[in-house]
């Protein structure tokens, strides 16, 4: 019979609670002082996956750097919150940070890129590495510990502390793994054979409930972040839902004159992009609100930065007020409209005070600034970058 445990609802089959001390692999995720700690085990779960039985404490934090860069890069999200100064607080996110400051790496590099420039700028980034290993290897074991009723554990010494887990290992229970004897970056990380077989049997479900454990984390350090389950991996395309829109602009620009928002140059039908004023990367929705048709050959520049609230704001406002009268004046761009609504009208505020009847053009920017300028101050206080056009 299986046995579910952890919030997530994770299920083990029994005959590894005959091998294997479960309950202390569900608490090395409990309690943690860093956000570093859940990458250090999901790193370890995707090399198990991959059939690496042995590897290093350099490897893994290899890994780990892979697999925050997206969420620190792309969505700026900040690992264990700020200091009181505004300083990083999370190793992993300086790591990160560092990489990018001395590499060309775009923020939606794909992990062979972020792995290559993590080679090539070894060297800048040791001191960054080094101190990651200095607790969490070893803390990540408190819980087999505890369990076992050791009393006295050494954390101040990095040898006693291998010999402890060696030692510990095969005298109580088998540990996931054991420590070698090299120094620093070069200590070898081995994994147990029992262990290797169960992760590899659960790989999925215990990736879920990692991603579970430091969705919660995350969102508790970065609480004016929107949709920041969907911020841990890179952007998926296919979640854009931007058909229904393009229809209803392209309706619009058929029977009336806009202009870009940058350039002032009138908008050609057919010759445009649509595109997020505060970028979707933060919003993580096609939320009609929040688009507009844009100058094609400035979108890649713009890229997920946010524009200059002054003057663009006012601009986008008047161009989202041509679309709103237009939705009332003729019926043909009112069911092009109607038609938005399952992908991109979801906001209760919108529906109610923005696109409701009868709206002057003071009244629609005034509700538009009210519900935008929020969203856009907490991007900027995020770390979103402004793009001076």
């Amino acid at each position: 019979m299986d046995k579910p445990f952890g919030p997530a609802g994770l299920e083990i089959d029994s005959a590894y609670y005959n091998t294997l001390d479960i309950r202390s692999f569900l608490l090395m995720l409990k309690d943690p002082s860093y956000c570093y700690k859940f990458y250090w085990l999901e790193a370890i779960v995707n090399l198990i996956s991959e059939g690496i039985t042995e590897t290093t404490f350099n490897e893994i934090i290899d890994e780990m750097i892979c697999n925050a860069w997206y969420s620190v890069r792309e969505f700026h999200i900040h690992l264990s919150g700020l200091g009181p100064d505004g300083e990083v607080r999370d190793g992993l996110e300086r790591a990160v940070l560092k990489l990018a400051a001395i590499s060309e790496l775009a923020s939606g590099a794909s992990k062979v890129e972020i792995r290559n420039a993590i080679r090539l700028h070894d060297g800048e980034l040791r001191k960054f590495k080094e101190q990651l290993t200095n607790m969490v290897p070893y803390r990540a074991m408190a819980g087999f510990f505890a369990n076992a009723g050791l009393e006295s554990v050494p954390w101040e010494s990095v040898v006693k502390m291998r010999e402890t887990i060696s030692s510990f290992s095969y005298e109580i229970t088998a540990l996931p793994y054991t420590l070698g004897s090299n120094s620093k970056l070069a200590k070898e990380v081995r994994f147990h054979p029992d262990w290797v077989k169960m992760i590899q049997d659960y790989t999925v479900s215990i990736l879920g409930w990692i991603q579970f454990e430091k969705v919660k984390w995350l969102q508790n350090n970065n609480p004016e972040v929107p949709g920041l389950a969907f911020k841990l991996l890179p952007m998926d395309e296919k979640m854009r839902k931007l058909g229904k829109v393009r229809d209803l602009w392209e309706g619009v620009l058929a029977v009336r004159s806009v202009s870009d928002v940058f350039t002032g140059k009138p908008i050609i039908p057919k010759q445009y992009d649509i595109d997020h004023f505060i970028p979707w990367s933060f919003v993580m929705n096609d939320e009609l609100w929040n688009l507009m048709p844009m100058d094609s050959s400035l979108n890649s520049s713009k890229s997920n930065r946010l524009p200059q609230w002054d003057p663009f704001f006012r601009r986008f406002s008047d161009n989202q007020y041509i679309l709103y009268r237009a939705i009332y004046e003729l019926p043909g761009i009112h069911k092009l409209y109607e038609q938005c609504w399952r992908d991109n009208l979801h906001s209760i505020w919108a529906g109610q005070e923005l696109y409701r009847p009868g709206n002057s053009m003071e009244e629609f920017d005034a509700v538009l600034s009210k519900n935008m300028r929020p969203v856009y101050d907490s991007a900027m206080r995020q770390g979103y970058e402004v793009w001076r056009f």
